[in-house]
């Protein structure tokens, strides 16, 4: 999926559960008395929130999925993977092997969901203590992998983390967000974006979020 609006997105978990933000109502409180403008935004979306869903491997894997393609077609490509990996789990995705392609992957996509499956198997990566790990540590875990760059790293630390205090400068949602709501339109910067930024700590994630909204109401199931 190309990074952008677009990308506000919530994954789907397999018991169905949802997990909410504990620090999401005092996070809004707090961005509401520093911000003007967030004090205008933030009601406009009454009780909508963050929602964090997903398994660390099946939501990287999915996430790989859909870089650089529609929705539709990431979720077209993504029932057929199901279909040859009903379980998702790493061991299943590397026994398929160079059979991934048939699942509509490109060859560069497959072989980065085989080498996501390789480093989860071999605990090459440390899954299981990412929830205690600062946001750094985990970002530097993540993008040892291929098919991973900061901006997915970070997406995960939203979406599937709930990360708090995520700022990430290499989404055009979130510069355009800011352009829309700061600057009337103007084009913005990374410096801009920082400045502006400034303001949300220790709440980042929350006031991305509502500037992702404020550009697209409704959120993307992925």
């Amino acid at each position: 999926m190309a990074k952008g609006v677009g990308c506000m997105t919530t994954i789907i978990q397999a018991d169905g559960k949802v997990h909410l933000p504990s620090y999401w109502e005092d996070a809004k409180l707090e961005l509401m008395k520093r911000d003007r403008i967030l004090r205008k935004l933030i009601p406009k979306f009454g009780d909508l929130h963050l929602v964090g869903r997903g398994e660390p491997f099946t939501t990287l894997a999915r996430s790989i999925v859909g870089q650089q393609i529609s929705v539709k077609a990431a979720d077209a490509v993504w029932r057929r993977f199901l279909e040859q990996c009903p379980k998702c789990t790493p061991a299943q995705v590397v026994k398929a092997g160079d059979s991934l392609a048939s699942c509509g992957l490109s060859k560069r996509k497959a072989e980065y969901i085989l080498d996501l499956a390789d480093h989860f198997k071999a605990k090459r990566v440390h899954a299981d203590k990412w929830t205690e790990m600062d946001d750094e540590d985990v970002i530097a875990e993540l993008v040892q992998i291929r098919g991973i760059g900061r901006w997915t790293a970070e997406m995960f630390l939203i979406f599937n983390l709930l990360r708090p205090n995520i700022l990430p400068l290499d989404d055009l949602g979130l510069l355009k967000g800011i352009s829309v709501n700061y600057f009337s339109g103007e084009p913005v910067s990374r410096s801009d974006a920082r400045e502006v930024a400034a303001n949300w700590e220790p709440w980042r994630t929350v006031a991305t979020w509502y500037l992702w909204r404020s550009l697209d109401p409704v959120a993307v199931e992925y």
